[in-house]
């Protein structure tokens, strides 16, 4: 019987099922290096905010330089995102992905040898340049490797790795502070995402899609047509959907909530609680690596409401910020010790249910060969808006009066992002009766 059952699901790997483009272990094994390569990523962008009161102490630099450690990454990727996005676009997205993972991790090793405030800020700065088409392109592919019913559910578990890579970044990097010093974190945690890139570069992908629209036929009840996309007809296809730019909005206010707190949250612990640096890295590493959780069950559940619910990608994560503001305001504002701390946790959770739907979203509602550039636009926005903000305005306001009052600002945020995908999900189906659709091809 198990020898039977062991047969079957072996056939079932080694063939292609409808709606996918390789087989089901080669598919599971590209997820696999696209779920690493964002986990490294984000463990290299976020290790230096356990390493804050280190570099504070030797640099003797103010919060707001120290959150400027965090938006230089943000900045480089606002201005390249959107040119690279294209490249993986209309040219290749294993050579262009593999060739950011390389020079991300390059840039953190290069963060062990600094000296100063400067050369830090710099290094971080290629740190971004790294990382600025990496998530339109990991997006896109995930797209075009799974069907369109499992979108939001692959969104999810693809995402599980931002809090895992922050919090394995956060915790592993006050571990390593505290045995061999701070430079020795960013030069350990460069290697492992220089191997996964390597790997990439040999790995297969899917043919780069025309860009081809839906003409009306000249003679009529003949065929509908393809025709070449016109320049007006590739901004129409993001101008012309309020539903998608909401929702780009909707994510650049909670990305805003999201990158202060992974950024100022073992500082609060530190300043509070009055605990070691070690001890706050790792409790605000179990908040992040909470929303492990909270990703994939997003995207879960979205989907299975998909499938009778239309415009469901865009109630769910208005519902799950509106849950997530109330966590956020009862932690910074009414409560203190385990309280506090599991609010936070309810929160670590319920905020991360946003990024599956509103990811599906920016590739629902454009042509498959733009799928990387919609994505993009949303992390330009996000990024320049929210991330990159998110770390000064919290350290300013922290400047001026104490982080504990800097961070009770942020449920306002998640609210407005939850009140955004709300209204766009009253535009929704009028939106994607728009797209024109097109199958992928695998890559021989």
């Amino acid at each position: 019987m198990d020898a039977t059952r062991n047969l079957s699901r072996m056939k079932k790997n080694a063939e292609i099922l409808p709606g996918y483009l390789f087989t089901r272990s080669y598919t599971n094994y590209l997820f696999s290096l696209l779920f690493l390569l964002y986990m490294f990523d984000y463990v290299d962008r976020m290790v230096v905010t356990s390493l804050f009161p280190y570099i504070k102490a030797e640099l003797g630099i103010s919060d707001a330089k120290l959150g400027m450690l965090v938006s230089a990454v943000y900045w480089s990727i606002i201005i390249l995102t959107f040119p690279v996005s294209i490249l993986v676009d209309r040219w290749s997205r294993k050579r262009t992905i593999g060739a950011m993972a390389m020079l991300w991790s390059l840039a953190t090793a290069a963060a062990a040898f600094t000296k100063s405030f400067g050369q830090l800020f710099t290094t971080r700065t290629f740190i971004g340049i790294g990382e600025a088409g990496y998530a339109p392109g990991g997006t896109a592919m995930i797209s075009g490797l799974y069907p369109e019913h499992k979108r939001s559910w692959m969104m999810g578990l693809w995402n599980a790795s931002i809090p895992l890579g922050s919090a394995i970044g956060i915790a592993v990097g006050g571990m390593i502070a505290a045995h061999w010093g701070w430079r020795s974190a960013f030069g350990i945690v460069a290697v492992p995402g220089l191997i996964v890139a390597l790997l990439f570069f040999f790995s297969k992908e899917y043919k780069t899609v025309k860009l081809l629209k839906n003409s009306k036929p000249k003679i009529k009840g003949a065929k509908m047509e393809k025709i070449k996309m016109s320049t007006k007809d590739l901004f129409r296809e993001f101008l012309d959907k309020p539903s998608l730019l909401l929702t780009y909005f909707g994510m650049m206010f909670t990305v805003f909530v999201t990158t202060s707190l992974l950024t100022w949250l073992p500082s609060y612990f530190t300043r509070v609680y009055d605990i070691a640096p070690q001890q706050a890295s790792t409790k605000a590493s179990l908040v992040m690596l909470l929303a492990v959780v909270g990703a994939p069950l997003g995207g879960w559940l979205a989907d299975r409401w998909h499938r009778t619910k239309p415009n469901a990608r865009l109630v769910f994560p208005g519902i799950t910020s509106l849950v997530a503001a109330t966590f956020c305001f009862l932690a910074f504002a009414v409560f203190k010790g385990t309280p506090q701390y599991i609010c936070l946790l309810g929160f670590g959770v319920t905020i991360t249910m946003f990024i599956p739907c509103a990811g599906a979203v920016t590739q629902d509602l454009v042509h498959p060969g733009l799928r990387a550039t919609s994505y993009a636009i949303a992390v330009v926005i996000q990024n320049l808006l929210g991330a990159s903000l998110g770390p000064i305005v919290i350290g300013r306001i922290s400047d001026q009066s104490d982080l504990g009052t800097a961070l009770s600002i942020l449920p306002i945020f998640v609210i407005a992002a939850g009140a955004l995908f709300f209204i766009g999900s009253l535009l929704y189906k009028k939106d994607i009766a728009k797209v024109t659709e097109l199958a992928y091809e695998a890559e021989n």
